[in-house]
């Protein structure tokens, strides 16, 4: 090759670079038309369940609740024992003396069922109610024969002194058992030897209290043992202590 061809061929400017920039461009341009005219995203609704508005129905009547219905046993089929006692029979209370049965009930008490006489204590007008199956261990008892208050009427003509200790408190604490414990003879004590102490010095309070409940539980039973209004039995009682 000449000289001149070779000068000729360096002399002339290079027509790659701007071939490739228009390519360049020409693609760029492309992409920026099929990016247009692609489809846009629609958006997705959130997945989970849609949202209901509650609305509040009225709750229909509920059927009333039927209780079971307990049956009660007769008064028969719940008494342990057979009844001590009737309607209208006397019977005597070991605190309270002479009563009259008015009432056999049913009573609940404590869960538990149980007949129970109602007592009129005759010298008060209270009212005792008392277990029929615990009458006899509370003491509940009939009124006694006219042979027993003959025997209890013999117990007030002894000589002797039913307590004899000292000092005086304990003799007063032995005469209060004996009125408590129920027994006719241990009461007619008590009342034998407060009505001897009366003529010998005035009774102090707690002796005059012993020489009442005394009287109270004691004359009214040997009125009705012995069959005679009690206004007879006190002076039957009262002629034996003046003896």
């Amino acid at each position: 090759m000449s000289l001149r061809s070779a000068r000729a061929r360096t002399a002339r400017p290079a027509a790659t670079p701007v071939k490739s920039a228009r390519k360049v461009a020409k693609a760029t341009s492309t992409a920026r038309t099929r990016a247009s005219a692609a489809p846009r995203p629609v958006s997705t609704p959130p997945t989970g369940r849609p949202k209901v508005a509650t609305v509040a129905v009225p709750k229909a009547p509920s059927a009333p609740t039927v209780l079971p219905t307990t049956v009660r046993p007769p008064i028969s089929a719940i008494a342990p024992t057979k009844l001590q006692f009737k309607l209208g029979d006397k019977a005597v209370h070991p605190k309270h003396g002479v009563g009259e049965i008015t009432a056999v009930d049913e009573r609940e008490l404590g869960g538990t069922r149980a007949v129970f006489y109602v007592l009129k204590i005759l010298d008060n007008g209270m009212k005792v109610m008392v277990p029929a199956n615990a009458a006899a261990a509370g003491g509940l008892r009939s009124i006694m024969s006219s042979k027993e208050a003959d025997a209890v009427l013999d117990t007030m003509r002894a000589r002797e002194v039913a307590v004899d200790v000292q000092p005086w408190s304990r003799r007063f604490r032995a005469y209060t058992e004996m009125v408590q414990s129920g027994s006719p003879h241990e009461v007619a004590k008590v009342l034998r030897d407060m009505h001897r102490l009366k003529f010998d010095k005035d009774l102090s309070f707690g002796e005059r209290h012993l020489l009442d409940r005394a009287k109270s539980l004691l004359m009214k039973e040997l009125a009705f043992a012995k069959k005679v209004p009690e206004e007879k039995l006190a002076a039957e009682v009262a002629s034996i202590f003046q003896a």
